[in-house]
């Protein structure tokens, strides 16, 4: 069984650019903590440069294990994914390879961490790509991807 709590904040108005959509892998709800088949929730934050919103937490009670084993008999990943399906990132310590291409072909990008992290924290470093170059993936998925013209590296001489 899954629950989602949906946040709407009316009180202040969105900035100008198109937000980046996050998860994070969480057992509290402060801190990336979990790894994505064992997490018992995400929190879902839309970010922008200058700001960054909880927008939702989904919460799961039908969870792995983190033995890296999955059952099964029951399909414990899929109703993550498609809770996640509307996230661009999603940032967790662990992802398995099967859940890592399931979330791809859902359109999210995984990001594995090294260790916990405050959620602020994420939020902050996210910013800070945002303001930045952020990789191409980003760019197309925010919309600020341009192709790059390669004619523009070759000068267009006179024929003889």
């Amino acid at each position: 069984m899954s629950r989602t709590l949906r946040v709407i904040d009316t009180s202040h108005p969105a900035p100008k650019e198109k937000p980046l959509r996050i998860a994070i892998a969480t057992n509290d709800l402060e801190t990336l903590d979990a790894h994505f088949g064992s997490a018992k929730k995400f929190a879902v934050y839309d970010v922008w440069t200058s700001d960054a919103r909880f927008i939702a937490a989904h919460e799961f009670e039908n969870v792995t294990k983190q033995a890296g084993k999955h059952d099964d008999q029951d399909d414990k990943i899929t109703p993550k994914v498609e809770a996640l399906s509307d996230c661009a990132i999603l940032f967790a310590l662990a992802v398995g390879g099967p859940s890592a291409a399931k979330l791809v072909r859902a359109g999210v990008h995984p990001i594995k961490r090294k260790a916990p992290e405050p959620v602020e924290d994420i939020l902050a470093q996210v910013q800070e790509m945002l303001k930045g170059t952020p990789p191409p993936f980003l760019r197309k998925i925010l919309g600020t991807y341009e192709k790059p013209d390669f004619m523009d590296d070759y000068e267009i001489g006179e024929t003889v």
